[in-house]
C-alpha cells in the first residue's frame, strides 16, 4: 500500500483566475492568454501581457525550497546575469524582490527566453557548453550557499532509498532484489566518492541537461536554476554526455577544452562520473514517489510503479554497479581523447 504525501498544498487549487490575479497583484495585467510550459516539480507558464509582450511565470512547489533557499537562487542568477553570463534571472518588483506571493502560493516572474533545446553534438558546441558552464563555476566558486542544500551520498542516494523502502513503493515479490542491489550500488558509490578523495564543492547549476537549455542565435542560455545547490563541478558536465564509452570521452574532452578557458578542473572528479549516475537514479524514482499525490504525476509517469518499472530500475543498478567497478580499476572512468 502507498503511503502518500499529504503535507503539498495541491497545484489543483492553482486555477487559471488565481494565476492571472497574482501577477495583477504585482501590477502585470494579462491579455488573458496563458499557456503552460512543461514543468511537473514546479507549474510554469507563458502569459501574454496587454502592452503585447510576453512574460513566463513560475508558481513554486509548496514546502520544496524555503523562501530564503529560493530568494538565494535568484541572487546566484543575477550574479551571473551581472557578469553578462547568458541566464535568465527573474525579475523584479515592488522593492526588488524577485519572489511574491499570492495566496497560498509563492511565485515569481522572469523574461521570456527565445531558442530551442539543443542537439549537443559536435565539438564547436560542446565546446561551447563547456566555456558557459566553466564561467557559472567560475562565479559559484565564489561563496558558497547557506540556504540550499548540498549533493552528497545522504541526501540523493540514503534518504531516496529510505524512502521507497519505507513507503512500500517497491512490490512484494521484488522487494529483497531491490533492497539488495540497492545497497550494493550505494556501496559502490562511497568507493567511488572514497577514490576521488576531497573535491571542492561549489555553487551549481544542478540540473544541466538539455532540456534546461535554450539555444539561440547567440549561444546557449540556462533557463531553470531550480535545482541549483552545493556539489561537486562535474555534476555539471556528465549529463551532457551520451553514446558509449569512446563516444563519451571524446566529447567531455571537447567540454573540458572549452571549460578550463574558465575554470580548472580537478580530473580526480572523474571518479564520480558514475557514482553521481547512480545517485541521480535513487533520487529520480524517490522524486516521482514523493509527488504521487499529484494528480500530474500519475498521469505524466503512467508506468511508475508497476513491476516492470522496478524490474529495469533492479537492472539499472547493476548495470551501474558494474561501471562502478571499472571506474575503480581504471585511473579514471573516461580516458579522455
Amino acid at each position: 500500500m502507498i503511503t502518500m504525501n499529504i503535507n503539498l498544498i495541491p497545484f489543483s487549487t492553482l486555477t487559471p483566475d488565481i494565476i492571472l490575479n497574482a501577477l495583477e497583484s504585482i501590477g502585470l495585467n494579462s491579455n488573458r492568454r496563458l499557456f503552460a510550459l512543461n514543468s511537473y516539480e514546479n507549474r510554469v507558464y507563458q502569459v501574454g501581457l496587454e502592452d503585447a509582450s510576453t512574460i513566463v511565470t513560475k508558481f513554486y512547489r509548496p514546502n520544496r525550497w524555503t523562501t530564503a533557499a529560493i530568494i538565494e537562487e535568484h541572487v546566484f542568477v543575477q550574479e551571473l546575469a551581472d557578469s553578462e553570463i547568458p541566464v535568465v534571472p527573474a525579475m523584479q518588483f515592488n522593492g526588488n524582490r524577485t519572489l511574491n506571493q499570492f495566496n497560498d502560493f509563492r511565485f515569481s516572474v522572469f523574461p521570456r527566453q527565445n531558442g530551442r533545446v539543443p542537439e549537443l553534438e559536435g565539438r564547436e558546441k560542446l565546446e561551447w557548453m563547456g566555456r558557459f558552464i566553466g564561467r557559472i563555476h567560475a562565479i559559484g566558486a565564489l561563496k558558497p550557499f547557506r540556504e540550499r542544500s548540498t549533493l552528497d551520498i545522504a541526501s540523493f542516494g540514503v534518504e531516496p532509498r529510505e524512502y521507497l523502502l519505507r513507503n512500500n513503493f517497491i512490490p512484494a515479490d521484488l522487494l529483497d532484489a531491490y533492497t539488495s542491489v540497492s545497497a550494493f550500488a550505494l556501496e559502490g558509490v562511497r568507493r567511488c566518492f572514497d577514490r576521488a578523495g576531497e573535491v571542492k564543492i561549489l555553487r551549481l547549476h544542478g540540473d544541466c541537461y538539455p532540456g534546461n537549455i535554450l539555444w539561440a542565435d547567440d549561444g546557449p542560455h540556462f533557463v531553470d536554476f531550480d535545482d541549483s545547490r552545493m556539489g561537486p563541478a562535474i555534476q555539471d558536465l556528465w549529463m551532457l554526455l551520451s553514446g558509449d564509452r569512446y563516444e563519451m570521452a571524446q566529447q567531455l574532452g571537447y567540454v573540458l577544452a572549452g571549460y578550463e578557458t574558465f575554470y580548472n578542473f580537478d580530473f580526480r572528479e572523474l571518479h564520480l562520473i558514475e557514482a553521481l549516475r547512480t545517485l541521480r537514479l535513487l533520487h529520480y524514482s524517490a522524486w516521482i514517489a514523493k509527488r504521487w499525490d499529484d494528480p500530474a504525476f500519475p498521469m505524466a509517469f503512467p508506468w511508475f510503479n508497476t513491476p516492470r518499472y522496478w524490474q529495469d530500475r533492479i537492472i539499472e543498478l547493476r548495470e551501474q554497479i558494474a561501471l562502478m567497478d571499472i571506474a575503480l580499476m581504471d585511473e579514471g572512468p573516461l580516458a579522455l581523447i
